[in-house]
C-alpha cells in the first residue's frame, strides 16, 4: 500500500502517470484514474489561463491525510495525487488522481472521495485571466455540497 504526492511546475505527463499507474502485481482488479483540466465554459468566456499557487509543506501535509482517510474508508493498494502550480493554458491538465485496489467498486468511490475532499479541503489558490484582467476563484458552494457527502 503506497500513498504518492506530487506538486509539479512543469506539465503533467499523462501518458507516463496512466502507465505507472497500471503497472501491479496482480494485486489491484481495478485502477481508476481521474484527470482535471482548465477548462473554458460560458461561465469562463474569455479565459486565457489560470495561475495555481500552493502552501508548499501544508499543501502536501493536507492531501496526504486526504489519502490516508481514503486508505481507512476503503482496502486500497495504491493512490496517487499529482497536481499543478503555476500559469496553465485551457485544455492543460490541472490534477491526476490514481486509486487501485482489488475491486473496482472501491477504486470508483475513493477516487470520487479523493477528489471531493482536495477540492474543499487542499491549500490551492486559483486566478483565472481573461485578457489584461484576473479574478481570484471563489469556493464554491457545489464543491463544499460534494465533499460533505462523506461526513
Amino acid at each position: 500500500m503506497s500513498n504518492q504526492i506530487q506538486i509539479e511546475s512543469s506539465p503533467l505527463d499523462l501518458s507516463s502517470l496512466l502507465s505507472e499507474a497500471h503497472k501491479n502485481e496482480g494485486e489491484s482488479g481495478a485502477v481508476v484514474t481521474f484527470t482535471g483540466a482548465v477548462r473554458v465554459s460560458d461561465e469562463e468566456s474569455g479565459l486565457t489561463g489560470m495561475t495555481l499557487e500552493h502552501y508548499p509543506g501544508m499543501t502536501e501535509s493536507q492531501l496526504a491525510k486526504i489519502l490516508e482517510e481514503a486508505q481507512k474508508r476503503w482496502h486500497l493498494n495504491n493512490t496517487k495525487v499529482v497536481h499543478r502550480v503555476g500559469f496553465l493554458e485551457a485544455g492543460d491538465p490541472i490534477v491526476f488522481v490514481a486509486v487501485s485496489s482489488l475491486h473496482r467498486k472501491e477504486a470508483f468511490e475513493a477516487a470520487q472521495f479523493i477528489m471531493d475532499y482536495l477540492k474543499q479541503k487542499a491549500t490551492f489558490w486559483k486566478k483565472e485571466h481573461y485578457g489584461d484582467e484576473t479574478v481570484w476563484v471563489e469556493a464554491k458552494q457545489s464543491d463544499a455540497e460534494a465533499a460533505s457527502r462523506w461526513e
